[in-house]
Order: C-alpha cells, then structure tokens, then sequence
C-alpha cells in the first residue's frame, strides 16, 4: 500500500505557476486591446477577439481563453455578452486601463 500512495503523491501535484502565465498574458492582451479603444460600454466584438487575441495566442494561451475571459469578468472589468466571446469595457475596466 505504501508504494500506491508514494506514486499518487508523485503524479498529482502540477507547476500551477506554469499554468497561470498564459491566463495573466491573454488577460493583458484583452486589457491592452481596451486600453487603445477605452471608453466605458466599448464593445470588442467577436471580430475583435479573433483579430486582435485569438490570432495571436499560441497553445497554452488558446488553452487559458475561457479562464482569461471569466476572470475579467469576475473582476468587473468586463462584462460578456449571451454570445460568450463579445466583450463591453465596464466602468471598472476603464478605471482599470488608466484612462
């Protein structure tokens, strides 16, 4: 029993540091993005985050979208739209973005 739990110990814990650079990057791009076009209710539409974001990212940035996403918004800073990838600058975001 002792070498199950030697190998569990060993498998489970993950470089969390690792994971969370591409989430704070694809965060800073989207910011960045609002910061040139910052007015409160601005809306990058789906156009926008394909152009401006998704073109760019590369595999562990794709891979941290959803999460960038969800953390702007959990923070205020964004609001998302019923389509799940149009984004409106809030008056936080503005704030924010130092405009």
């Amino acid at each position: 029993m002792k070498s199950a739990r030697k190998n569990k110990i060993k498998t489970a814990p993950k470089n969390k540091v690792l994971d969370t650079a591409p989430k704070k990057e694809v965060k800073e791009m989207f910011m960045k993005w609002f910061k040139k076009n910052n007015s409160v209710g601005q809306i990058m539409t789906k156009r926008d985050v394909v152009e401006n974001i998704i073109a760019k990212l590369d595999a562990k940035q794709n891979d941290a979208l959803e999460k960038a996403m969800n953390e702007l918004r959990k923070e205020g800073l964004v609001e998302v739209k019923e389509d799940g990838v149009t984004l409106v600058l809030t008056q936080k975001g503005t704030e924010f973005t130092g405009n």
